[in-house]
């Protein structure tokens, strides 16, 4: 088993992996940049060790300065998190090398699906289906034009190291083709470094399925059912849940088993999720699938997955990781209830979704039945401008979809965050929307529609009553004074609330 874990990550991921090496005795050692010095993850950890300055690029980012760090602080693992150097194919070789277990796929399997292209083609060889697209071996920009005439239109030129919806662009038009080749290229080079481009065709209104799959050494394989991922902004989630409303018992079953031979194929180990697009338009009765993509990590969204099939994925991870088994069959894992995920954002949507930095200086979670807050941050916490301004994730679990979208209006409505501005509002238009209540959607829903909710919402005070109004600035108040004060003290001169 793991003795001494190495945490490659920062905020909510780090403190949920912390939390389930606690409650199975694996010491965690966290890292840090010079903003992070003092972030919750770092309190919470038994050892931390700093990394580098903030830049993400000379901290996180840096491969050398984490293995040091690992080797430094006499970890036998390193659990990448995800973002980061999750999916980087150099970093699993580099702890390797370094004789650390990495906590996730080997390095060949990561690379491999790393270039989309490449995985098109090795799902292809495995009999899964993929969405009629071409990769050009010549990748001039003549080469990638004649792709798309061939593939027709609308068409999506996209990166094939790609991800996150970097380096993609939707190409409706023939004379729109040259400055879509071009701009997308140079999105992949600037995002990863890699050119290198292919066609897909477009599918004009998909559902965003996708499956979660767990591997181990041995070659068992399974698959914890799927999740909807179809609330998206410019091809980042915002709002996941379990079981997809849209999707029959049939294609449950068709895409399931295509996930799990996909990991089958590429020789997976550990979790990992097999992204498909879903075909439910009206002209398409029999719902075809589409295999988009591998994430070799655990996903953000990986919550809604445990709360509806009672599973701990991070436990799972570590296991698998030290050698031992699968801790489940395929016939153990059953779907039970209704997840849905919301993530909070530090961001301001009435106003482009500007990220924002700053301090948090009133933070309450909701404390509900059903209701799960994997958070980064507590009151008074330093949002750095440096890195992706997710403050937590909302999960909430009932019997029913209808049930758990009332939980989660409830849960939101809860969930008071002062000094940085968040996207609660624009959350809570989103899930009373009439087309996401009624299963509706399609991936263009917050395309269409998010211009207009992000208009609606705000957190302004000012149509709040008076007295609430004076309130929050008492407490604002009060709340600035007490930081500032414990800021400037000195931990030594402290006799309670602090520890080496």
């Amino acid at each position: 088993m793991i003795r001494r874990l190495l945490i490659a990550n920062r905020g909510e991921i780090a403190l949920r992996i912390i939390r389930a090496c606690r409650e199975i005795g694996v010491e965690a050692v966290a890292i840090y940049s010079d903003a992070d010095r003092h972030a919750p993850h770092v309190v919470a950890a038994d050892r931390s060790i700093r990394v580098g300055p903030p830049p993400a690029s000379e901290s996180y980012l840096s491969i050398p300065a984490i293995v040091d760090a690992a080797l430094a602080s006499g970890a036998d693992a390193v659990h990448p998190g995800y973002g980061f150097l999750s999916e980087n194919a150099a970093f699993p070789a580099a702890c390797e090398q370094a004789g650390l277990v990495f906590v996730g796929p080997p390095a060949a399997v990561v690379a491999a699906m790393g270039s989309k292209a490449g995985a098109r083609r090795m799902m292809q060889d495995a009999g899964v289906p993929v969405v009629p697209g071409a990769t050009p071996d010549d990748q001039s920009d003549e080469a990638v034009a004649r792709a798309i005439e061939r593939v027709g239109l609308p068409a999506l030129v996209k990166a094939s190291a790609g991800g996150g919806g970097k380096g993609m662009r939707v190409v409706a038009e023939r004379e729109d083709a040259g400055d879509a080749i071009r701009a997308a290229r140079r999105e992949a080079l600037a995002a990863f470094g890699d050119g290198a481009l292919y066609v897909e065709k477009l599918i004009a209104h998909p559902r965003h399925i996708e499956v979660q799959i767990f591997a181990d050494a041995e070659g068992r394989v399974v698959h914890l059912f799927e999740r909807e991922c179809s609330v998206q902004r410019r091809h980042q989630k915002v709002i996941e849940e379990s079981p997809s409303p849209a999707i029959s018992p049939s294609v449950r079953s068709q895409i399931t088993a295509a996930a799990v031979r996909a990991a089958t194929i590429a020789s997976y180990r550990n979790a990992g999720t097999v992204e498909f697009l879903v075909d439910l338009s009206p002209t398409r009765p029999d719902a075809p699938f589409y295999f988009l993509e591998m994430n070799t990590r655990l996903q953000v969204e990986h919550p809604v997955t445990e709360q509806v099939t009672g599973t701990d994925l991070v436990h799972a991870q570590l296991v698998v990781a030290a050698g031992g088994a699968l801790p489940w069959t395929q016939g153990s894992i059953v779907q039970r209830g209704h997840a849905i995920e919301a993530r909070i954002y530090a961001e301001d949507p009435a106003h482009g979704f500007v990220p924002h930095a700053g301090r948090v200086l009133l933070y309450r979670e909701p404390r509900a039945p059903g209701v799960r807050v994997d958070s980064g941050v507590v009151e008074g916490s330093e949002v750095p401008v440096h890195y992706d301004p997710l403050l937590a994730k909302v999960i909430v679990t009932a019997e029913s979809r209808d049930g758990a979208i009332a939980r989660l209006s409830a849960a939101l409505r809860d969930f008071p965050i002062l000094g940085v501005p968040t996207n609660i509002p624009f959350l809570l238009q989103v899930v009373e929307h009439p087309a996401f209540r009624s299963a509706s959607i399609d991936t263009q829903f917050l395309d269409s529609a998010g211009a207009a909710l992000a208009g609606k919402s705000t957190t302004s005070l000012d149509e709040a009553p008076e007295i609430v109004r004076a309130a929050v600035a008492a407490h604002v108040s009060a709340a600035s004074e007490r930081l500032s004060t414990s800021v400037s003290e000195d931990p030594w001169d402290r006799l309670q609330g602090w520890r080496s």
